[in-house]
């Protein structure tokens, strides 16, 4: 008999109400073992009061939320050892250099002798800032400080992970350097949770995407699942060796096709038939003639279906 996963992150029936406000409404979701999730939506949607919950830094007016298995409202200190929190916001402290930083916070999760100086060597070695070991904490550029707060939330080995902008206010090599970490922590078997509002560079690094506004979770899976379910028409791009002008004349007089641009030898335009209709479709501009070298849906990105799946409503 096989065991059936369990998951590393698991929100269930979660709420969080101040007053009249409804942070969190109703959100359940899981995130499995290696996988790494984004959390999307708009600012004050709801993403960093449930990850507060997560880290144990709030608790929900009902509901709860699970840690590989425990509870965060009725077992933190078990939660807390599994989880590493790298919040978006974040104190430096003056005359510490990196290495203290890193040996404070070894401390504080209970890491004695040997085995703190190895996780600080390694949280070092992970982030590059090896070499920075002895440089003051307050003196860091921007990235160095976001790969040092890796470095904390990862010190303590924890198996899931809650990153909250990771990758905000950082310059293009700092970013795709912090992509490729995420990487590395989800090929070495952790379970990720990251909030961004780089929608780009999210669809790079996650396996699957949770949107929520106005509290409410409104779609969570791969973006493919997310955009196979929302209603509309299917966005195909054609490109063909000559007569791309001909060609967007042929179809628009053919009909049953919108919002046609050519650009160069590349034609897009949308539909509403399904793949069999998009086959029939390919056959019949080959028939007319025309050198088709290239045909096929048009995949949306990340952008496209969060933008379809929200309304811009904020509370």
């Amino acid at each position: 008999m096989i065991e059936a996963r369990r998951p590393m992150i698991e929100l269930l029936n979660l709420h969080r109400f101040f007053g009249n406000t409804r942070a969190v409404d109703n959100i359940s979701f899981e995130v499995y073992p290696g996988q790494v999730m984004g959390y999307i939506g708009p600012n004050g949607a709801g993403k960093t009061t449930s990850m507060r919950i997560l880290a144990t830094l709030d608790q929900p007016t009902y509901g709860d939320a699970y840690v590989d298995g425990f509870s965060c409202v009725d077992d933190p200190d078990r939660v807390r050892s599994r989880l590493g929190f790298m919040p978006d916001y974040y104190g430096t402290y003056s005359n510490v250099n990196v290495r203290e930083y890193l040996d404070f916070f070894g401390r504080a999760y209970g890491l004695r002798g040997v085995t703190r100086l190895k996780a600080i060597e390694h949280a070092m070695r992970f982030t590059k800032l090896d070499e920075l070991a002895d440089k003051p904490v307050n003196a860091l550029s921007k990235g160095m400080k976001q790969r040092l707060c890796l470095g904390r939330s990862m010190i303590h080995d924890p198996a899931v992970m809650i990153l909250d902008e990771p990758a905000a206010g950082l310059d293009p090599r700092a970013r795709i350097q912090f992509r490729e970490m995420v990487r590395e922590l989800s090929a070495a078997g952790k379970t990720l949770l990251i909030s961004s509002h780089i929608l780009s560079e999210l669809a790079e690094m996650c396996d699957v995407v949770a949107i929520i506004e106005q509290g409410k979770l409104l779609a969570v899976g791969s973006v493919d699942d997310i955009e196979k379910a929302q209603p509309g028409r299917n966005s195909v791009q054609v490109r063909v060796l000559s007569g791309a002008e001909g060609l967007a004349a042929w179809l628009t007089a053919r009909g049953g096709v919108f919002e046609m641009d050519v650009s160069g030898d590349r034609l897009t335009f949308v539909h509403d038939g399904d793949l069999a209709a998009e086959s029939a479709l390919l056959k019949e501009i080959v028939l007319a003639g025309f050198p088709v070298v290239a045909f096929g849906t048009r995949k949306k990105t990340l952008e496209q279906v969060f933008m379809q799946v929200t309304e811009g409503r904020v509370q």
